[in-house]
């Protein structure tokens, strides 16, 4: 007799004596309990150690240039609602990507890119090293079930939560490595 053979069989053995019914699984982590999912999203983007900033769309142009900081070439993708920026192919010349989001996620601070308008393809928010991006407020969603439900499977989509990071062996985190080391969200609501 094999391992694995032991292993089931005595397996089985615990089974045969076992009760079987049924209990009921609670799936209340299904649900979000909290009322106000904007600031649960923003809650959680600052703990990936983004910034973020929440403005009216009026202020929204002086928020992009705040959080652009000392940003000398901005990359703007086709379809961005304001004119900030560049547009050119190399993005090894840009200091700073400013895109709009398809939506973000509440219980997890993620922003999700479809790259429709505004965001143009997937390295851009890959390749400069600050990442601007902007977020309307009524595109935040609970969870991910109701973000996969609100997206098309059909486009390529990019999740980010926080900024690139990653750790060495003795644990020391180290930024930008995959992608951009500064991740600046946005969120504008009337």
């Amino acid at each position: 007799m094999t391992a694995r053979e032991e292993i089931l069989a005595a397996v089985r053995g615990a089974l045969r004596h076992a009760d079987r019914t049924e209990a009921e699984v609670p799936r209340g982590y299904r649900g979000i309990a909290a009322t106000d999912v904007v600031a649960l999203f923003a809650e959680r983007v600052v703990d990936y150690r983004a910034a973020l900033t929440r403005c009216t769309p009026a202020e929204l142009p002086s928020a992009i240039r705040t959080a652009l900081g000392s940003a000398q070439k901005v990359l703007v993708p086709l379809g961005f609602p304001l004119d900030i920026g560049g547009t050119s192919a190399d993005l090894t010349e840009y200091d700073a990507v400013v895109t709009t989001a398809a939506l973000g996620i509440a219980t997890t601070g993620t922003i999700v890119l479809d790259h429709g308008p505004g965001q143009g393809r997937r390295a851009l928010s890959l390749v400069p090293d600050v990442h601007v991006c902007v977020l309307r407020a009524d595109r935040i969603v609970p969870g991910v079930p109701q973000a996969v439900a609100a997206l098309d499977p059909a486009r390529p989509q990019t999740w980010i939560s926080g900024p690139s990071a990653t750790s060495d062996i003795e644990l020391t985190r180290v930024e930008g490595v995959h992608g951009p080391r500064k991740l600046h969200v946005i969120v504008v609501a009337e």
